[in-house]
C-alpha cells in the first residue's frame, strides 16, 4: 500500500494515512497486509478449482479481482480513480483505464487466447500480455495477485502450467521493473522457466 505514490493519498485511506479503509478497521499496514495475504492465498486456489469466469475479458479480470477482495474491501472489482506509480513506473491514467483494457483483452481473444502455440511463442505471448496488464494497473490496490491468477488460469485454458511459486519474488519484482523501462530478457527467462506443458 505505502510502496505507491499517488495523486491523492487520501484516496480511499484513513486520514493521516496510507493505509486502506477496509472491512476489518484495521489501521496498522503489517496487520492488514497478513490479514490480505491469508485471505487472498486462499481465495486464489479456489477460484483456480472453480473459476467463476472463462470469457478471459476485461470483466473476467475485474471479477477476479472482487473475488480476491470483497472480503477487505468495499471496492473489490472496481477501477481506481487516481493515478499511481511505484519504484519508478508510472501506471495507466486512471482515465485511460477502460478505453486501455478494451484494446489489451481484444487482443487476447483475437490471439486465440494463445491457444495451439509452442511452449517458446506462449511464453513470448505471455510475457507480453504480462507486461501491458501491469502497466495497465487498474485497481487501487492488488494488481499483482489478480494479474497472477488470471495468468494461472489464462495459462491451463491454453494447455500450459504457470506456476509463479516457482518463480523467486524480488528477481520477478526486478524484471517487471526493468521490462516496463523495455528490457525483457530477465522476464522471458523468469516466465520461460516457470511455464510447463
Amino acid at each position: 500500500m505505502s510502496y505507491y505514490s499517488m495523486d491523492s493519498l487520501q484516496d480511499s485511506c484513513y486520514e493521516g494515512t496510507n493505509v486502506l479503509i477496509n472491512k476489518f478497521n484495521i489501521r496498522d499496514e503489517n496487520k492488514l497486509d497478513e490479514i490480505e495475504t491469508i485471505i487472498v492465498t486462499s481465495k486464489s486456489a479456489k477460484w483456480l478449482l472453480n473459476p467463476q469466469n472463462k470469457q478471459f475479458d476485461f470483466n473476467h479480470y475485474k471479477q477476479i479481482h472482487r473475488f480476491l477482495f470483497s472480503d477487505i474491501y468495499e471496492w473489490a472489482g472496481e477501477v481506481r480513480k487516481v493515478n499511481m506509480s511505484k519504484k519508478g513506473t508510472t501506471f495507466c491514467d486512471f482515465n485511460q483505464i477502460e478505453k486501455r483494457a478494451e484494446k489489451i483483452f481484444l487482443y487476447l481473444k483475437n490471439m486465440n487466447y494463445f491457444r495451439n502455440t509452442s511452449h517458446e511463442k506462449f511464453v513470448e505471448y505471455m510475457v507480453d500480455f504480462y507486461c501491458t496488464t501491469n502497466e495497465l494497473h487498474p485497481f487501487r490496490e492488488g494488481n499483482g495477485r489478480t494479474q497472477r491468477t488470471f495468468l494461472m488460469q489464462l495459462a491451463e485454458y491454453s494447455g500450459f502450467h504457470l506456476d509463479f511459486s516457482l518463480a523467486d519474488d524480488d528477481l520477478l519484482m526486478i524484471a517487471t521493473i526493468q521490462s516496463a523501462n523495455g528490457i525483457y530478457d530477465n522476464l522471458k527467462e523468469i516466465f520461460n522457466s516457470i511455464i510447463s506443458k
